[in-house]
């Protein structure tokens, strides 16, 4: 594994649409970007056996998932020319409609920041030991199932 420094790609709580912004708005000095793609994860109200979900708790093994994230990480930057790769994912309880998933990746050409961001989702949701507890109405619950 390479020497650089594991990033904590963890944030209590929703992703604030402001931070989000930031983070596009923080690479227009970057002139050597051509493209950059990003994937937004939201919690749905999706209804299961009559009831509505209004939010998922999130919780992770921490020390292993960013372990694992480095190495995708690493894997995913020695795939594709990427210039930046940024990921963050929240932790604790995250209401329908919020934000709960962040992934930027930016490139001189647009396809290998489509592909790599593609290729980092299904990673993040198979790879990663994160759960996702939703949590219906009626304060019942059940586990979620990531597909």
């Amino acid at each position: 594994m390479s020497e650089k420094k594991i990033k904590n790609i963890f944030i209590n709580g929703a992703i604030d649409p402001v931070f989000i912004a930031k983070s596009i708005a923080n690479h227009n000095s970057k002139t050597d970007i051509g493209g950059h793609s990003i994937f937004l994860g939201q919690i749905r109200k999706d209804e299961i056996e009559g009831k509505f979900v209004s939010a998922i708790e999130y919780t992770a093994f921490e020390e292993l998932a960013l372990t694992k994230m480095h190495e995708i990480r690493e894997d995913i930057f020695s795939k594709y020319p990427l210039s930046c790769m940024h990921v963050h994912h929240s932790l604790g309880k995250i209401n329908v409609g919020e934000i709960c998933l962040f992934v930027f990746t930016s490139s001189k050409h647009r396809k290998p920041a489509i592909d790599a961001c593609n290729e980092l989702v299904e990673r993040i949701k198979t790879e990663l030991p994160i759960w996702g507890k939703e949590i219906f109405a009626d304060n019942s619950y059940q586990w979620k199932e990531n597909i």
